[in-house]
């Protein structure tokens, strides 16, 4: 099974990710890990990374999709994988086609966790981290029981610019603006399927493992 899973920030796609890949017993491949184990064990794609990274510009598709399938050609792939994170655009899902292609294998689903932009600012917003020791705290979902002050060491609350509305409004409208031609690609090939995230952890689960067996 090789499975692209999609979501919006705060749809909880990384925990869900985690999930799937423990119940098909597949790794989780994160961009982000990716990157950052190769930064860590300075291989020779960590190095070209850091010397775009270090220089302030973009690091070029070619270092992402050759560490995707240095990763992808690793024995615990063999039977599968789920890709969080990567591809984000058409030609990188392209790149990842011929990859996947040259071992007889295919990209079997790609499962999009749905979640409104205003249940995700909902959720993203109502954040609240104590200056002290930074434990979390959330309007709706887990308040302080003093509004303000933190329950365990008693330091104030504040919220991180990252999780102002105006920061999260941005890198919403970011992601639907980079994603929405992905989506497309996939929905052409009748891989996409989409999942209600609104739903609790356990449900939207059930529902993603029952959609990437289907596929099987």
């Amino acid at each position: 099974m090789f499975i692209v899973l999609l979501g919006p920030p705060g749809a909880g796609k990384g925990t869900q990710a985690e999930i799937i890949s423990q119940k098909l017993s597949i790794p989780h491949i994160s961009s982000g890990d990716l990157f950052r184990e190769n930064l860590k064990n300075d291989t020779e794609l960590g190095k070209q990374a850091r010397a775009f990274m270090d220089s302030g510009k973009l690091v070029p598709d070619e270092i992402t999709i050759s560490m995707v399938a240095d990763r992808l050609s690793r024995k615990d792939c063999k039977l599968g994988a789920l890709l969080d994170g990567f591809p984000r655009t058409p030609f990188q899902a392209s790149e990842l086609d011929k990859i996947l292609k040259a071992d007889g294998n295919s990209i079997n689903c790609v499962p999009y966790i749905m979640v409104s932009d205003r249940d995700l600012l909902e959720r993203l917003t109502g954040r609240w981290t104590c200056k002290a020791a930074g434990h979390i705290y959330h309007e709706k979902f887990n308040p302080s029981k003093n509004s303000g002050i933190c329950d365990i060491d008693g330091s104030p609350l504040y919220q991180r610019d990252d999780d102002k509305k105006e920061t999260i409004e941005k890198r919403l409208a970011v992601f639907h603006e980079q994603t929405s031609p992905l989506v497309e690609y996939y929905r052409e090939k009748n891989l996409l399927v989409e999942v209600d995230g609104t739903q609790p952890i356990e449900k939207v689960s059930e529902a993603l493992l029952k959609t990437v067996r289907a596929f099987e």
